[in-house]
């Protein structure tokens, strides 16, 4: 009839453990959904990058910049887009090399994921 001390602390446990890993699976597809975010942002650059030199041949990608582009992008936006990182800070991208990347702070090539071809924080494969 009554519950005993035993049978409510194990439904406590087993709600305790639904919660975390509530809580982990929504942390896991947060960062997805950054890194998804993120990709998007690096296509519509190298859209960019592909119809700004389908029109000017001769240039050379190296010497191509976001004043260059920016007409290019597909949704005609007044500014350079940025990519925002997993830590909350904005990044800017490399438009001297196709694809094109992310950068970090210190110059380098920002992909938090690990590989150059799942098509998060890059253009992928």
């Amino acid at each position: 009839m009554g519950f005993t001390l035993i049978e409510m602390s194990i439904v406590i446990f087993l709600l305790i453990a639904l919660m975390s890993t509530g809580f982990f699976f929504s942390n896991a597809i947060s960062t997805w959904k950054a890194g998804r975010e993120g990709s998007e942002i690096l296509r519509s650059v190298y859209v960019a990058q592909r119809t700004y030199l389908a029109d000017n041949p001769t240039t050379p990608v190296g010497s191509l910049t976001q004043a260059k582009l920016l007409p290019y992008l597909p949704d005609k936006a007044n500014t350079f887009p940025q990519v925002k990182g997993l830590d909350g800070t904005m990044r800017s991208i490399k438009v001297t090399v196709s694809p094109p990347v992310v950068l970090e702070a210190g110059g380098g090539v920002y992909d938090p994921s690990g590989s150059s071809s799942d098509s998060l924080w890059d253009v992928g494969e």
